[in-house]
């Protein structure tokens, strides 16, 4: 298996390993942690010898001498429907672009940015509209995993011929920044409500008082007509998290 190496995260920045790097140690499995696809990368996959490779959420372009080991090629698991959204936050954009064609797709990589052919595709309808990002995330990775594990044999075997993407209906989507979680809470309620669903943990989304403190946002709904933005959980700068009600009767 062959993982990020480990980052500081948290409030104490301690180093810690990506999910799967602990997922293969609990059962045994050998693990090769890089974050560049170097040729010492590609000299170790070749020892591995496997047919096919799958890759997930990596974040880095591989080249040919990678793309080629591998008997049936490299397969990747992509939260959208492909060619829409093509880029590192699709669920994110689907939402904030409040677009309810949502779905995961497997494809087979190769040399430009989710651009390889098809292998198969599932749609995928929230029960509730704007959903969090977060719990579509877990949603479509899941049922990647599961509808992998059904299609990969029948791909190997040859009874599922890749289908190439139309490139003229392809969208992309950016890497979101922190910045991008402002939120000036006098804008359209439905907008905002939008932002604070697909921005869910990061970049997360906040406004600042009159005197220039920053309030984050844990959760809002809007009102009956929808004609109003109602903040439900906030955390104040310096502060846990508590009701907006409260912390509106600490401002007056």
């Amino acid at each position: 298996m062959v993982t990020s190496p480990d980052k500081p995260a948290g409030r104490g920045m301690k180093m810690r390993p990506t999910p799967v790097k602990e997922w293969a140690l609990q059962n045994n499995i050998p693990v090769w942690e890089t974050g560049k696809a170097d040729d010492a990368l590609a000299e170790r996959l070749r020892e591995d010898a496997s047919e096919v490779y799958v890759v997930v959420a990596f974040g880095i372009i591989l080249p040919d001498n990678i793309l080629n080991i591998p008997k049936y090629g490299i397969v990747n698991i992509h939260p959208s429907l492909l060619p829409k959204y093509r880029g590192p936050s699709p669920i994110r954009s689907a939402i904030l672009n409040d677009d309810k064609d949502m779905g995961i797709t497997i494809m087979k990589i190769d040399e430009k940015m989710d651009h390889g052919p098809i292998i198969t595709q599932e749609k995928y309808t929230p029960e509730k509209w704007p959903p969090n990002a977060l719990s579509v995330e877990e949603h479509l990775f899941a049922r990647g995993g599961s509808l992998l594990a059904d299609i990969l044999p029948k791909y190997t075997e040859g009874a599922i011929i890749p289908t190439p993407q139309d490139d003229s209906k392809a969208t992309y989507c950016k890497l979101f920044k922190k910045e991008d979680g402002h939120i000036n809470l006098t804008d359209n309620p439905y907008t905002n409500l939008l932002k604070i669903h697909a921005y869910a943990q990061w970049p997360g989304t906040f406004f600042f008082t009159e005197d220039k403190k920053r309030v984050k946002i844990v959760s809002a709904h809007l009102s009956e007509d929808a004609e109003k933005l109602i903040l439900d959980e906030v955390i104040p700068e310096g502060k846990n998290k508590m009701k907006y009600s409260d912390f509106l009767k600490v401002q007056s």
